[in-house]
């Protein structure tokens, strides 16, 4: 089993309000990794506008977990 698993999650700004629209999202891929027994290590995350139709901010979020 590998010790450190690297993932990335892309939260998109909600179509008509503020906030993230996709955050379970990103609490299910946490929640996946916890129950094969890898808690989060590190997160980090950078932001990028969107310019397309319908676009809005986006910001990456790239998860570290580590085999415990």
């Amino acid at each position: 089993m590998q010790q450190y698993v690297v993932l990335q999650v892309t939260l998109k700004e909600k179509f008509i309000g503020t906030g993230s629209g996709n955050l379970t999202e990103l609490e299910g891929v946490i929640n996946a990794q916890a129950a094969k027994g890898y808690r989060l290590h590190t997160i980090t995350t950078a932001s990028a506008a969107s310019k397309g139709f319908m676009g809005g901010d986006r910001i990456q979020a790239t998860l570290v977990f580590e085999l415990i």
